[in-house]
């Protein structure tokens, strides 16, 4: 059994940010994305970042594009604070992954396909919320969680794979007594985002039965785009595909909308 006080303490091994990335979110946070350049072109490893990240076929820009401001001017305000908080979640990712078979390679693609889908979720649906568009990180940011609490009982998570034959977001509750969700959440937390994001995450699961009209909108949304993108054939190898349960009931009526957005 993972004990409350070993999940709490996992969570909060989160290194804090480099003082140069916590300027240049605060900044990005404020809407002043000249200042936020500034700052980011101050950290060389974030500048490359950056670099690779803008310039990946997902992005389709046919120039390579390199240059700091130029970088946060085409992302906009919304999803360069999404990048930035992608690339703290770049200097948590283990060197190595003992649990889930990823490659460094296979995880960032990941963190970025999730930030623009949900980028183009959001534009689609008319909301322009830094948050809310950050909230998207916390997934990839709760997979290194379980990464590491996993790793840690590596024994036994393989005997109840093996034997019961138990998905990972089973083991994981049955472990700590959290889902996958709960643990975002409590990430949500201890970054300081707000209750609506809380909610919003918890209510992804297509499992929580008191939301509002427009949170359980907004909860449909990032329910099927995470059944989408783990279910992609890299991430069901990794057995990522096993923390979401698909809630056909919960997001039936948006389900052709969605289809139309991702296409």
């Amino acid at each position: 059994m993972i004990t409350a006080e070993e999940v709490t303490l996992y969570i909060q091994n989160i290194p804090p940010a480099p003082a140069v990335v916590r300027q240049a979110l605060n900044y990005a946070r404020a809407g002043d994305l000249p200042k936020a350049a500034k700052c980011a072109s101050e950290d060389p490893a974030l500048r490359h970042y950056l670099k690779i990240l803008v310039n990946r076929p997902l992005y389709g820009f046919k120039n390579e594009v390199s240059d700091v401001s130029q970088i946060f001017s085409i992302l906009g305000v919304s999803a360069t604070v999404q990048t930035l908080y992608n690339y703290l979640l770049s200097l948590l990712t283990p060197k190595k992954w003992e649990l889930f078979a990823l490659t460094d390679h296979q995880f960032y693609y990941l963190q970025a396909s999730l930030s623009k889908y949900w980028e183009k979720i959001l534009l689609h649906l008319n909301i322009d919320d830094k948050e809310i568009q950050s909230a998207i990180s916390l997934i990839p940011a709760t997979i290194i969680v379980c990464e590491a609490l996993f790793a840690s009982r590596k024994a036994e998570v393989t005997q109840l794979r093996s034997v019961k034959a138990l998905d990972f977001n089973t083991i994981l509750k049955r472990l700590s007594g959290r889902d996958l969700f709960d643990l975002a959440a409590e990430i949500a937390h201890m970054w300081e985002m707000s209750e609506k994001t809380v909610i919003l995450i918890q209510g992804a699961s297509g499992l929580r039965d008191t939301l509002s009209a427009e949170e359980k909108r907004l909860a449909q949304w990032m329910h099927l785009l995470l059944f989408y993108e783990l279910s992609q054939s890299v991430y069901v190898s990794a057995g990522l595909n096993e923390f979401i349960d698909f809630q056909i009931d919960f997001v039936h009526d948006i389900y052709e909308s969605f289809m139309q957005v991702m296409a």
